[in-house]
């Protein structure tokens, strides 16, 4: 078996985590007092990846739940999914981490990562052959961020020749709950560019869009965006968990996606997604769902691939279909849009393809793309922390935890060198003969700068 442990952190990690469950659940028929009632042994034959067995064939989802403060998980507990989970592996403090970063990482969530990793060293004990970790949390608040980078550290201290992958929502401007997003972001970044192995970057901007302009909902709710995620998740572990004509884990992905370690933020999408009333009048081929795929529509990140390159993408397919159409597909596209591939790297498209639908869809494609279009993800980040980090505005919540001001100086500019990374390898061409050196610094705005200061700037030499 090739285990993976999953773990949910904060409130947005938490809602997100458990609808996920819910759909994965439902994937493999196992009832919220986790007992199998299918009818497929396909469904329970590779069901180690993400269930402990327990006494009685009941299967427990290998998952952590967290947060500092307990209403969310309580919640959890409550609803019917509740009895799913493994008590001991709910953990919850008592104040909440107030949307502050430093009281996540360093004073509150510091005090309650050992009973954590306690239980995390429980359930990676437990596996045979364990492949990696799954953390799912919101880069915007202070326990998914603070908390969150603080424990993927410690994981990473203590197995470091594990996969470490993590789902994070990124905040954006027009769907914002804090006013201190854009600390916590670059504070969250500055941590995931050295410690993990691939982050998906989700945006709730992306996400609303998909829901009003695609899906045609009127009034999107949370739960409606948590079931866009879900699907990712469950999609890039789909032919790990069932049997298929080409199989991926999560190290096979790794190394095809990151050319250079850095580099590890990928834009996921899926389709098909059509609305309710139009759904029976589209048309369910490879094509029609390789050019879903590849529109910027679908995608659950507030960027235009078409105003960068791709470096690497890798697609999962799933249903019946054929594995030969499926190369021919991918090929035609890439030689119709080779302008938006990086010509430097050959065959930078992988696929795997497994034979199990999904429930009530007969064919379907999780997209994840390495595109140097996320910086400007990053750029708008960016932009926000300086406005704010010039006039030291909200400085003291986070130095009152014990934060220097030093780390933000070191936090924005390593947010920037990354920006500038992902820039010189958009401009880098297959016919310069050239060699790429270490991306060149970009130097930091200070808190002391003055307000008009023009020394600094988040554009990129070239840009």
């Amino acid at each position: 078996m090739r285990e993976i442990v999953h773990l949910q952190i904060g409130q947005s990690g938490n809602q997100i985590g458990t609808k996920f469950w819910e759909l994965l659940s439902d994937e493999h028929a196992i009832d919220p007092t986790g007992h199998y009632y299918g009818d497929s042994p396909l469904q329970i034959e590779r069901i180690n990846v993400y269930y402990n067995q327990g006494l009685g064939c009941k299967y427990v989802p290998r998952a952590v739940l967290v947060d500092l403060e307990p209403g969310v998980l309580d919640s959890i507990r409550g609803r019917e999914i509740g009895p799913l989970f493994r008590p001991d592996n709910f953990i919850a403090g008592l104040t909440g981490a107030g949307n502050n970063w430093a009281k996540g990482h360093y004073t509150d969530g510091s005090e309650l990562a050992e009973a954590t990793l306690e239980v995390v060293r429980k359930e990676a004990e437990g596996a045979e052959c364990l492949q990696g970790f799954q953390i799912v949390h919101s880069l915007g608040g202070g326990t998914g961020s603070g908390m969150g980078t603080l424990l993927i550290n410690k994981i990473r201290e203590e197995f470091p020749d594990r996969i470490i992958n993590t789902h994070s929502v990124i905040p954006s401007p027009k769907v914002s709950d804090v006013v201190v997003e854009p600390y916590n972001t670059t504070l969250s970044v500055d941590q995931l560019v050295e410690s993990t192995d691939a982050t998906f970057c989700i945006d709730n901007e992306a996400l609303f869009d998909i829901c009003t302009r695609t899906l045609k909902l009127e009034r999107p709710v949370y739960s409606d965006l948590n079931h866009l995620i879900s699907l990712t998740l469950s999609g890039v572990t789909t032919s790990f968990r069932f049997p298929g004509q080409l199989n991926a884990d999560l190290r096979k992905l790794a190394v095809n996606m990151v050319p250079f370690p850095r580099l590890h933020f990928f834009v996921p999408g899926f389709a098909p997604l059509t609305a309710k009333e139009v759904q029976d009048y589209r048309a369910m081929t490879v094509n029609e769902l390789t050019m879903q795929a590849f529109d910027m529509k679908n995608m659950m990140a507030a960027c235009d691939p078409r105003n960068g390159n791709y470096l690497c993408v890798a697609l999962v397919f799933r249903g019946r279909m054929s594995t030969k159409e499926v190369e021919e597909q991918l090929s035609a596209i890439q030689q119709r849009n080779s302008m938006y591939f990086a010509d430097w790297i050959p065959n930078n498209l992988k696929t795997a393809v497994c034979d199990i639908p999904n429930r009530g869809i007969p064919m379907s494609v999780t997209f994840i793309g390495n595109t140097t279009s996320v910086q400007e993800v990053f750029r708008r980040v960016a932009d926000q922390y300086n406005a704010m980090f010039q006039r030291k505005a909200f400085l003291h919540w986070y130095t009152g935890e014990g934060m220097e001001e030093d780390e933000f100086s070191k936090a924005e500019g390593n947010l920037l060198d990354l920006i500038s990374e992902y820039q010189q390898y958009e401009e880098a061409s297959g016919d310069d003969d050239a060699e790429y050196e270490e991306a060149p610094r970009l130097t930091p705005r200070t808190a002391e700068g003055s307000e008009e200061g023009g020394e600094a700037s988040t554009e990129s030499p070239g840009a």
